[in-house]
């Protein structure tokens, strides 16, 4: 069987980030298609939160070395501060210099045909970056969303180490992998050079943990009664990529001018992270009667969430049109309607369009939103909403994106042999 080194900071036991799902899904699935994993990840102390909810999910036998790491922002600050220099290309570099013995180690012991690394922490192609170079094994390099590009990162320090190791990367990986068109679109233009070597491999979703779950309690979909409907955004919200400001002025000026009222709309942010901005926001803008903050809970119990709610709700500003949130994947499998509050010209709105679904409206525009959204709830609660396509939905599965996967490893092992 052949092998690969699959160097990933999002791995259990972290908890609140569906980026985790990635690596770990290609770690159960790549042995089915002839490739058998070895993962080189964090300490968990790196991680501000942890679950043991999906460590089970690591198949038995797998080799799995955490080399040391700290977090800048919580271990090596001192009143409140710490250095630039000590948090580039990020916060967790720490893990850079056990990265690379352990992963030294571990490549005497695995004895890989590939080396695979994956943003979105920089410094995991870092250590990509360096065992490629060690030891000629060819690279994988997984950046999933663009790293450095207009605005991000603000800091110009930061933003000059992200564009040093994507350049890196174009030069030396074999192949660059992307999640969206858009994303390699723009990296095909930036490195020319490098355009042949430039892949999509999108996100999905894993049928076997939907398969697994029960829907969670509450009253069944159409049966509202005197209640809300509840639209569920599951997952991180950031004060920029998905700024749900707008959304919280359209929600405040419907409430007052009586257009639509928390009665007939609940909206439940899950796993927010940034809870507080999102209380500020909804208090400043009038929106607070609509809102419900809920907190973080186990993979499975967020899956049963999402196929028992009304509606879901996805946000992401223009700032990443080549960027798609990984949990619209498990949207379209919850099966549910979908808000898709975005760029009506970025990739997120393309993969909802793809799956049939047409409520669409740009997250940039109070007015827009304000227009849309009294109709879009009550057609809604009436029982008139327009479900994903459910051939968009199996096209999506995380087994079909493992095999492309192992398909990507045997032409990148080929080469290299060659």
């Amino acid at each position: 069987m052949t092998r690969v080194l699959m160097i990933a900071y999002h791995f259990p036991p972290l908890a609140g980030s569906s980026g985790i799902q990635r690596t770990l899904r290609f770690v159960q699935q790549l042995p089915e298609f002839g490739w058998q994993t070895a993962v080189l990840s964090t300490h968990p102390r790196a991680y501000e939160r942890t679950s043991d909810d999906l460590l089970a999910e690591v198949p038995a036998g797998t080799p799995v070395r955490r080399a040391f790491a700290l977090d800048t922002a919580r271990h090596l600050q001192m009143g409140g501060r710490y250095f630039g220099w000590m948090a580039r290309p990020d916060r967790w570099i720490s893990w850079k210099f056990d990265g690379v013995r352990q992963g030294m180690q571990l490549i005497r012991e695995f004895r890989p045909d590939v080396i695979w690394s994956t943003y979105p922490i920089a410094s995991a192609h870092v250590i990509g970056a360096a065992l490629h170079r060690k030891t000629g094994i060819p690279w994988v390099a997984d950046f999933r969303d663009p790293m450095a590009h207009d605005g991000y990162p603000a800091d110009p320090l930061t933003w000059k180490s992200f564009h040093e190791i994507e350049q890196a990367a174009m030069r030396h990986a074999s192949r660059c992998v992307f999640t969206t068109p858009g994303a390699a679109r723009m990296y095909q233009e930036r490195y020319p050079e490098a355009a042949g070597r430039i892949v999509v491999l999108e996100n999905g979703y894993d049928e076997e943990s939907f398969a697994s779950v029960k829907p969670a309690g509450g009253a069944s979909h159409g049966a509202f009664g005197d209640r809300p409907l509840v639209l569920l955004h599951s997952g991180i919200v950031y004060a920029s990529e998905r700024d749900p400001t707008q959304f919280f002025t359209a929600l405040g000026n419907l409430q007052r001018s009586g257009r639509l009222m928390p009665a007939e709309l609940r909206v439940r942010f899950r796993a927010a992270v940034h809870e507080q901005l999102l209380r500020d926001l909804a208090t400043k803008h009038g929106a607070s009667d609509f809102i419900e903050i809920s907190p973080a809970v186990p993979y499975r119990e967020a899956l049963a969430e999402m196929t028992s709610v009304d509606a879901l709700l996805v946000m992401q500003a223009s700032n990443c049109n080549a960027q798609i949130p990984a949990k619209v994947y498990e949207y379209l499998r919850a099966g549910r309607p979908i808000l898709g509050l975005t760029d009506p010209v970025g990739d997120t709105a393309g993969v909802l369009r793809g799956a049939g679904l047409p409520d669409i409206v740009s997250i940039n525009s109070v007015e827009a939103i304000e227009a849309a959204l009294p109709a879009l709830v009550r057609r809604w609660r009436a029982g008139d909403a327009v479900l994903p396509l459910p051939e968009a939905v199996r096209a999506a599965s995380r087994r079909g994106r493992s095999e492309a996967m192992a398909e990507l490893l045997e032409q990148v092992r080929g080469a290299g042999r060659a």
